[in-house]
């Protein structure tokens, strides 16, 4: 054998070497990723099935202050509520659920189906699961309401607020 062949060899056995090594990074990078990715989506699950879950016993409560704390609070924020047809403030919402609704019910449960669908980009959020409203009016008739409803969260801080929210019920459903 020659001193070139074997040289000419030796280079091309340490680039092989070379390429393993970063195929292997590779490898292991996207592991990683995918890894953490799960590992994400997992968590926000969870994070927004507390967060819907506290925010439908929020509105049961029958205050119209329990829920403050899932809203962003700055003005132009549109929020569409099952009546009237949107509000355009937290303030706004605030006041018109309390004289559309609770002033005319005596109780009110709000509660959130086992659909929760999280998208998550960043600090932006957007959940969608159905709900079952029921109403009880001072006159004591009660109402039954399939919901649906879709949420977009933005992270400020330590807390997702909503910055904007649309419930609706499906024509010809009561």
């Amino acid at each position: 054998m020659s001193a070139k062949s074997y040289i000419g060899g030796a280079r091309s056995n340490e680039r092989w070497r070379w390429l393993v090594y970063v195929g292997a990074a590779l490898a292991g990078a996207l592991l990683t990723f995918a890894g953490a990715r799960a590992q994400q989506k997992a968590t926000d699950g969870a994070t927004f099935r507390k967060l819907i879950d506290a925010y439908c016993a929020a509105w049961s409560s029958h205050n119209a202050d329990a829920p403050a704390k899932f809203y962003a609070k700055e003005n132009g924020l549109v929020f569409y509520d099952l009546a009237p047809f949107s509000y355009h403030s937290w303030n706004e919402y605030h006041e018109g659920v309390k004289k559309q609704f609770f002033d005319a019910t005596e109780s009110v449960t709000l509660t959130a189906g086992k659909d929760l669908k999280v998208s998550r980009r960043g600090n932006l959020a957007w959940t969608t699961v159905s709900m079952h409203l029921t109403a009880k009016t001072k006159d004591n008739k009660t109402s039954e309401s399939e919901v649906r409803y879709t949420g977009i969260w933005e992270k400020r801080g330590a807390s997702w607020v909503l910055v904007h929210e649309h419930l609706s019920v499906p024509m010809g459903a009561g």
